[in-house]
């Protein structure tokens, strides 16, 4: 079978660029006998970053693109001369895809509006050139500042799709032909468990210019939080959904026990899903009459609005897209703006991902040519940060900085 193009989970190697290597040269000219330090800081390092694009909805474009590197600084010259900053590196993403490290598993960063910058990795910075080392009893200072080495990391992108109403429930609930009912999605449908093997988005029309998001996501068993089945894989897309339309087939047993079956999987998987408004639809009724529908209503769950449909019958909808309206857009069923993150564990990791392994590349930290004068390093020193310019100026400070040399 091909493999599909939706991707929602990678594994890439970044690294940002190292500062470039200040200049210990001496100034030299004619009639000039003595002209001093005048050699020039290196250039800064290359900077990654993240950025929203609602454009884009799968991460396929990065699985045959796994290495992003950014450029490193150029050295310093003479005469004061800086050198040329690395040139920086932008991943744009789809809207809603969190950053984990590959190596622990930690929760980095998330990108959730279009648009949205995120400094994911910080280039070194430039050394500075000997003319900042002569004082009064040091006037001529052989020796300059090194530049400040890049950061390099693994790191997991995982999407989770934005939309306002996720459908959940167990294979075969009648997910899919509901999508395909409401919307002009044309997801597959069979009568077979797991027909959906990758979610689906659909735009619902609802009275003449308005509309919503739909997604619906591969159907869930007991025990998916701990791995079975397909649906601990795509549990993370209801995530960010608004509101959560909960659907159990009219024929099911037990309409009570399988919507807590379905809450429970849900609260184990991530407790910020329990307060999440939900709505429960009770699908296949087209086979119901009225006073059936009334001696099953007192079987429902009371904690949640429920209604009967049917899309292959078109029963239901228009009372059942007017209750979505209504959850959607009350505003204490907005989505929050901060969104509790877990970090991965050997449960919601993708083994064929996190068992794949980079081509070796040239890593050596090899010191960029000086101009002019060499580059000593004081005898061994090793530079704290008060040899950094206090007044070290960033021209992308006000973004959100995941991880910096210093912290490596």
């Amino acid at each position: 079978m091909a493999e599909s193009n939706f991707i929602d989970y990678v594994k890439i190697l970044c690294r940002s660029g190292k500062g470039g290597a200040g200049s210990a040269h001496l100034h030299r000219a004619k009639y000039v006998p003595k002209g001093g330090p005048d050699g020039g800081d290196g250039g800064r390092g290359g900077h990654i970053f993240l950025k929203g694009n609602r454009n884009l909805w799968t991460l396929i474009h990065l699985k045959y693109q796994r290495h992003v590197f950014a450029t490193d600084g150029q050295s310093g010259g003479e005469n004061q001369c800086t050198g040329k900053d690395g040139e920086d590196r932008t991943i744009e993403v789809p809207c809603g895809t969190a950053v984990y490290d590959a190596e622990t598993g930690q929760f980095l960063c998330d990108v959730t509006e279009d648009g949205q910058i995120v400094r994911l990795l910080r280039g070194g910075r430039g050394g500075l050139g000997n003319q900042h080392f002569k004082t009064a009893t040091r006037q001529t200072p052989r020796f300059a500042q090194p530049g400040e080495k890049g950061v390099e990391k693994s790191v997991i992108l995982e999407l989770k799709l934005l939309a306002d109403v996720g459908l959940v429930g167990f294979p075969n609930a009648g997910k899919s032909t509901l999508l395909s009912v409401i919307s002009a999605a044309k997801p597959k449908i069979a009568n077979y468990p797991f027909t959906t093997l990758e979610p689906n988005l659909g735009i619902v029309s609802y009275r003449g210019q308005q509309s919503f998001v739909m997604a619906d996501i591969p159907g869930i068993i007991e025990g998916a939080s701990e791995g079975r089945g397909l649906g601990l894989r795509f549990l993370r897309h209801i995530e960010r959904n608004a509101v959560l339309l909960f659907m159990v087939p009219a024929d099911t047993d037990d309409i009570r026990k399988e919507y807590g079956i379905l809450c429970h999987e849900l609260e184990t998987f991530n407790p910020d899903l329990v307060e999440k408004p939900r709505v429960l639809a009770i699908t296949k009724c087209d086979m119901l009459d009225d006073e059936l529908i009334e001696q099953m209503r007192p079987e429902l769950p009371e904690d949640v609005p429920s209604v009967f449909i049917s899309s292959v019958a078109q029963m239901g909808l228009t009372q059942l897209k007017d209750l979505l309206w209504r959850t959607i857009n009350d505003e204490r069923n907005r989505i929050p703006e901060t969104l509790t993150h877990r970090d991965l564990d050997d449960r919601h990791r993708e083994q064929a991902e996190d068992d794949f392994i980079f081509g070796a590349d040239d890593l050596e930290d090899d010191e960029a040519p000086n101009a002019g004068g060499k580059m000593v390093d004081s005898g061994g020193k090793q530079w704290s940060e008060e040899y950094w310019e206090s007044d070290y100026e960033d021209e992308n400070k006000d973004f959100q900085v995941v991880s910096d040399p210093d912290e490596e």
